[in-house]
């Protein structure tokens, strides 16, 4: 048998394919397509502590090679998700990972023991990419004091793994990585979307109501390699979930080399809605044809000489 389980911060997941934030919704979308008890885990979109309406359109554009996106973290609020989403995942025997966001430490925690004792949850996803209101327009991932900050606030009051979602816009995402682990992280995930910006040509407006936005896509799938490939050599100790541009199995082996432990698809799925089964078969292929027993056996295996 050709093992694709993984161990994620002390969570056993099928297999290593799970769903990136915002682009699954909570799965009861997606549930017409794909089975969603063959995926890993699925990863829900970013719920704040209060509902949000988000930002006002145009929300999203097409790149070479990606998307651009500013939604505002439009979403319910956390007790309708734990009431509604949460609850219709456990009764379907679905591991989630819940995705949280605040605009202050103290949102992030409230939201935080809001989750505890939630039905089907597995682990949380700490967006850091969110301003806070003590410093508009910046971003705690962008400080490793401010993500230190966020990472042991939340830690201290969490019933399950913690994930910080850290951005590559740094100079150092080293850095960034080993202040959340000095804070408690249980594990992280790799990689948000960078900034981005589109310009219609005829009209002279950029394509987004926000001017930039959030790339993702193949485009940034060497960025993201990169970013596994750095934190997972500087701190081979933490789990890592590898994401940015995975379409294939063939994507997902890239970041699995790198050092993830897991790989989760994204914009993918708004082109094709199988795309996660797709990369789960791939894998299992992969270790068929070349007699590898677990997946296991390939995290962090890049080759590097000289």
């Amino acid at each position: 048998m050709n093992d694709l389980s993984v161990n994620l911060a002390g969570v056993r997941l099928g297999n290593p394919v799970v769903t990136a934030s915002g682009c699954f919704g909570s799965g009861k979308e997606m549930s017409r397509f794909v089975d969603l008890q063959r995926l890993g885990a699925v990863v829900c979109k970013t719920v704040t502590l209060k509902p949000r309406l988000g930002i006002d359109p145009p929300r999203g554009a097409e790149t070479p090679s990606g998307m651009l996106n500013a939604i505002g973290l439009q979403n319910p609020g956390v007790d309708a998700f734990v009431r509604n989403d949460l609850a219709w995942l456990a009764d379907r025997n679905v591991k989630a990972i819940a995705s949280i966001g605040g605009q202050s430490v103290e949102e992030y925690v409230a939201c935080a023991e809001a989750l505890n004792g939630a039905p089907a949850l597995v682990a949380m996803e700490l967006n850091l990419s969110c301003p806070n209101l003590e410093d508009r327009g910046f971003m705690f991932a962008l400080s490793a004091e401010r993500t230190a900050e966020v990472t042991r606030a939340v830690k201290e009051v969490a019933s399950v793994p913690i994930l910080p979602k850290l951005s590559p816009d740094v100079t150092n995402i080293v850095e960034i990585a080993d202040a959340a682990a000095g804070a408690g992280a249980d594990g992280l995930a790799l990689i948000n979307t960078t900034l981005g910006m589109a310009i219609d040509t005829v009209t002279f407006k950029p394509k987004l109501s926000t001017a930039t936005g959030g790339l993702s896509g193949p485009a940034i799938k060497p960025i993201a390699v990169r970013c596994v490939f750095q934190v997972a050599r500087a701190l081979p100790h933490l789990p890592l979930i590898g994401m940015g541009g995975v379409r294939t199995g063939d994507d997902a082996l890239e970041l699995i080399l790198a050092g993830a432990t897991a790989v989760a698809v994204g914009t993918a799925t708004f082109i094709d809605p199988h795309a996660t089964e797709h990369v789960i078969q791939r894998l299992e292929e992969i270790l068929r044809e070349r007699n590898i027993a677990s997946i296991d056996q390939l995290r962090g295996q890049v080759k590097i000489e000289g």
